[in-house]
């Protein structure tokens, strides 16, 4: 029997993602999931759900992902949620924009679904550590 981890936002754009992080998260890791297709429904989704974590694609159409951090972090109510980034561009050796960003980690899509969940906790552990 899995034990629930938490509760986890998926945002990304492409259905296809949003749907096989849900899987994984949710059949591999216990997790509870919630998802949204844009920066701005993740906004609403974060406020009224508060979950444990966001996973956030850094490419969408409208409010990237780093502009959906900024407001994240702006809001009293979601400051505090720790947000794993998630880009294609973590595996081109490009200077990284996201650095110094208060961000828990970054997860290289594609993605392994089998080891996400791992993943996520792995990323969510290390900045406890640090806190």
């Amino acid at each position: 029997m899995t034990v629930p981890q938490g509760h986890v936002l998926v945002v990304d754009d492409d259905d296809s993602i949003r749907e096989v992080a849900t899987l994984a998260l949710e059949l591999v890791g216990g997790w509870k999931v919630s998802s949204a297709g844009s920066g701005k429904e993740a906004l609403a989704v974060a406020r009224e759900a508060q979950p444990d974590a966001v996973l956030l694609d850094v490419m969408m159409p409208g409010m990237d992902g780093l502009t959906t951090l900024a407001h994240l972090r702006e809001d009293p109510a979601t400051a505090a949620i720790p947000v794993i980034l998630m880009t294609a561009k973590a595996a081109t050796g490009e200077e990284p924009e996201w650095q110094g960003l208060d961000i828990a980690g970054v997860i290289a899509k594609p993605f392994d679904p089998m080891s996400l969940t791992t993943r996520v906790r792995e990323l969510l552990d290390g900045q406890a550590a640090q806190a």
